[in-house]
This record gives structure tokens, sequence and C-alpha cells, in this order.
């Protein structure tokens, strides 16, 4: 059984969520602000985070900064707001996905197995029998221990930036279309994939580059697309 971790100031929204989730089978904790959710995720053992932006005390955005600085567990934000401009500063931050309030519920559910899915397969507690080791440039990545190396140094990704990294070591030299990664990635139909997808490269740069203006590795082709080169 999965545990799900509902982070929201408002009561009624953390009731509705449980009793949605719980008819999926899936078990749920509640915390009302970030400072709470945080004390949480060190004692539990937690599958995914449905995190509200706007709480008390810290919010979801500082919470979010703060988890993913020891945490890789999948964040799914819940906002109040639709512009694009709020839903990229989540991304940015290492939210993996975002659903905008009021929302519908089976499109909740339909996320929350989404990334559940892409969690259990990267490892989030078991790994692919058989899986090899890619290798580019300063670049190793082991799929069976879910591990991305540079120089030999442990790099700390997100699930969804794992994904965009092997994606990318898959193939090396050859640009892929914002489009192209979107539907590999989020296996959904790419709308809005150009933002997200430069959010999520953006990020990456800023792990793995000396200086992310400048990428040595994570390269742009002009209105085509991204490559990983081998520096």
């Amino acid at each position: 059984m999965y545990n799900i971790l509902i982070v929201d100031d408002d009561k009624d929204i953390v009731a509705a969520l449980k009793i949605y989730l719980a008819a999926e089978q899936y078990n749920t904790f509640e915390a009302y602000t970030g400072k709470e959710a945080l004390e949480l995720l060190r004692r539990e053992k937690i599958h995914l985070v449905l995190m509200d932006v706007m709480m008390p005390e810290m919010d979801g955005i500082s919470a979010l900064s703060r988890l993913r600085e020891e945490n890789n567990v999948p964040v799914i934000l819940l906002t109040a707001k639709s512009e694009d401009s709020d839903k990229i500063m989540g991304l940015n931050i290492g939210a993996d996905d975002y659903v905008t309030k009021p929302f519908n519920p089976v499109e909740l559910l339909a996320r929350v197995r989404s990334q559940l899915r892409r969690y259990m397969k990267l490892g989030g507690s078991r790994s692919a029998e058989g899986a090899g080791v890619l290798q580019v440039g300063p670049f190793e990545l082991d799929d069976k221990t879910k591990m991305l190396t540079q120089d030999g140094e442990p790099v700390a990704l997100t699930p969804t930036e794992y994904k965009i990294m092997k994606l990318l070591m898959e193939r090396p030299g050859e640009v892929l279309s914002p489009k192209e990664i979107y539907r590999l990635v989020w296996k959904d139909e790419p709308y809005g994939a150009d933002s997200t997808v430069a959010v999520h490269i953006r990020h990456l740069r800023e792990k793995l580059e000396i200086n992310p203006a400048e990428p040595r590795y994570l390269k742009v082709v002009w209105a085509q697309g991204y490559k990983l080169a081998e520096g």
C-alpha cells in the first residue's frame, strides 16, 4: 500500500482528498503547514506528496525547496492559480507535477497514479532487473541502482530529472524536441511542453554544469530541441 502525504491548511480539502485516495486503497497522512510536512517526512515512509502552495508558517514553495535537499519523493503541487508563471515556479524548485484548484478528482487520481508508477519504476523501492549502465562523457547512469554520477561523484536528481537524463543519455548527440521529450517522459500529450521541459532542463543544468548560462553538456539547438554532448 502506498503512503501519500496531504499538505494543506484547508481541513475541508484535506478531508476530501483523504476520501478520494482511500477509495483507491491509498494510505494517507496529513499535515497543515510546510513545517509539519517536513517533520512527518522524516518519520514516515512516504511515496508521494500532495502539497498546497499557500500555507501559514512555511508555505509550499519553501517546504518543497527544503524537502528537495534530502528527499526525492514525487511532489504534486496544489495551487489556486492557473497562470503559467505559478506552474513554472513550482516545477523550477523541484515539483514533479501540479493540479490547479478547484481540481477534478478523476484528473487528480490519474496524476497520482502516474507519478507513483514513475517513482517505483525509477527505484523508489525496487530496481529493474537486468538494467544496464549508460556512460556519456563524464556521466555514468546505473539504471539498477538509479544513480547518476558525474566524474565519479553522485548527483541527486528528482524522478523527472532522472527520466530526462536517462532519455538523453540513451540518445547522445541526438536532438530531441520538447514535445518528444514530454511524450516520452510524462507519457502524455505535450500541451505546454516547451515551458515545462525548459524548466527541468534548466534545473538539470544547475546541477550538472559549471556555468549553466554556457552549458557544456546539455545543449540547446535553436528552434529544434535539446541534446546531450560529451563535452
